[in-house]
Parts: C-alpha cells; structure tokens; sequence
C-alpha cells in the first residue's frame, strides 16, 4: 500500500483553516516538506499558540480510550472529558441540568482527586455558572445546595492538614476556593423567590382530578411534599395513599417490599413511611431529560443532539444512554 506519511498509523496532519484557506499546522524543528520556502516564524506562532480553545477542541465528543493499541497511545481521563464535552453550554438547557449537577456532586464526594490542574480549574469555572444560573433563574436550588455542602465536606477533609493537600495546586488557592464555596452556600441560603404575578388561571384554579395527575407525574418526593405546603387542597391530594404507593413502585420496583413494610393502626400499607424507610435500603431510579450517550461499536462518548461519526450499520442500536455514575466509571482504570 502506499505510504502517505511517515508512519501509515499516525493520525496525519493538523490542519487550519485561515482566510487563505486551509494550512497546516507547524512546529518548532519541524519544515513542511511540500515548500521549500523558509517558515515563517511570526505566522507559525500565530497559528499554534494563539488559537481559540473552539478550534483546538470543536468536536463535542470524546473517543473513550482504556489501553494503547498500534493506532491510539494512551487513554482518556475523567478531566479530559470533563474539558471536551462542554459542559458549560449543557448547563444552559434545562434538560441537561440535573445531569450536570448530579454528575459534579459524584466528582465533588469521591474524584476531584484525579483530576487535573486544568480540569479541576475547568470544573469550578462551571461550579460557578451553575451556582449563578440558579441565583438568576431559582431553578433547583436544593440539588446544588447538596452538591455545595458535598464538595465543602470533601474540600474540608482534604486541607485539614495543611503542607499535605492531595489536590493538585498551593493549599492557600484551595482555602480561597472554600470561603468562595461558602459564600455561595450563603447566597442560594439568602435567595428569595419572588412571588409570580398571575392575571390567568393559576395551578389552584385547575380542577382537582387535573391536580392530582400533575403530581402523579412528579418523581420526587421532597418536591410533592413542598407543594403540599402551598394550599389545604394541595395538602390533601399530597397525602393520597395511591400516590405514594406509585411512586414506591417506581423507584423501587423488584425490589423485596415485604421485608419494609409499615402498616397503619387499621392494618393497611402507609406507603409514605414506606417510601422513605426503602430510601434508606435501596438506590432511587434517576430520570434526567436528556444525559449523554455511549457507542458501543465506536467507544464514543457524546450528548445525542450532536451525534458522532458513527461507522455502524445501524448507529442507534449501538447507542446506551450513561447515568452519572456510569460516566464516573468508565473512567476508572
């Protein structure tokens, strides 16, 4: 077969694109060895150092790697991927929110360790557009209030002896990270919500069948609970039986409900203590409006609105969608 480099397996050139169009990338010690003209070293400085992270890394996905192989040395890290999906944007969609949070609390109890200089850098530049987005738009403020007393927990078990910080970087930059850390706990304590004013028909207006689906839609428990604090009526439809029994069922299905059950003093199931007494035991089912995707046949990982360049036959049946806990175990090694 013909060679058209060096060595066949290497990745080829890095190209860029300029007003001129495209050229390709050179560095120190090196000479393209299709011009014989001199390079020239003010444009070759321009062109390696000084390009926007965007150019550097325009693919939203990341290719997962565990082992060296002839074609690809080395493997993917947590802080890589952490630095090429883009978290910053998928913060900004709603239905990446709770994904984004939940996974930043799982780094923040047990791999903020392994994480580099720039990707612990990078995950507490994000820390702080999610704590703003939350002041700004007072959405789930419970979920990062967790995530914040999490990663000051950790943060305060780490640095207590000082000189001998695991954390990449000075210990001093680590303490100044906590008091902003505080800050922030003290801010979302102190955020109020403004009461909405409403001139159309409002939730209460709803009729009281219609009341009762949209909390049979809600998987949360503390969020039905709050809302029961809203009205009587809402009080009353948040104590139905067939409530808590469902969603029992949703979170805990198969698993063994005879072992926890709580019985009332007239001999029928309290599915509420149950709820909460099977919390103790058994995970709850997670649901997120869209999380990140994983192809089996190309070992990419990726969020499903930008695709990836799949070479399967049938690329939506290699696709599994990955849970925050799975996209933290993928990178164990």
């Amino acid at each position: 077969m013909p060679f058209l480099g060096k060595d066949w397996r290497s990745p080829g050139w890095s190209w860029t694109k300029t007003e001129h169009g495209w050229k390709r990338m050179v560095f120190f010690g090196h000479e393209l060895e299709d011009n014989n003209r001199e390079i020239d070293l003010k444009e070759t400085i321009q062109m390696v150092f000084f390009l926007p992270f965007s150019v550097v890394f325009r693919d939203k996905w990341i290719y997962v790697q565990k082992g060296s192989t002839k074609e690809r040395h080395g493997y993917c890290t947590l802080g890589e991927a952490l630095n090429r999906l883009d978290f910053s944007s998928a913060i900004q969609d709603l239905r990446r929110f709770n994904y984004v949070a939940k996974l930043f609390q799982l780094i923040a109890r047990s791999q903020l360790t392994s994480l580099s200089g720039a990707a612990q850098k990078n995950y507490f530049n994000i820390l702080e557009k999610i704590v703003r987005k939350v002041l700004e738009d007072h959405y789930n403020p419970r979920l990062v209030k967790e995530l914040l007393q999490d990663l000051s927990s950790t943060l305060h078990s780490l640095t207590i002896h000082v000189g001998r910080c695991v954390l990449v970087g000075n210990v001093n930059i680590w303490l100044c990270r906590l008091e902003t850390i505080v800050k922030w706990q003290q801010e979302l304590n102190n955020m109020q919500i403004p009461k909405q004013m409403c001139t159309g028909m409002s939730f209460s207006d709803l009729p009281l069948h219609m009341q009762n689906k949209i909390l049979l839609k809600l998987s949360d428990a503390c969020d039905i609970i709050n809302l029961g604090q809203a009205t009587p009526t809402l009080h009353i439809l948040s104590e139905n039986r067939t409530l808590w029994k469902k969603l029992c069922h949703f979170h805990f299905s198969g698993k063994p409900f005879c072992n926890n059950l709580v019985l009332t003093k007239s001999g029928n199931v309290d599915w509420k203590l149950m709820y909460f007494n099977l919390q103790k035991h058994y995970p709850m089912r997670e649901q997120y409006g869209d999380t990140l995707h994983f192809c089996k046949h190309c070992s990419i990982l990726f969020w499903k609105d930008f695709g990836h360049p799949c070479t399967a036959n049938d690329p939506d049946s290699c696709l599994m969608p990955i849970s925050p806990q799975h996209f933290i175990d993928l990178f164990k090694f």
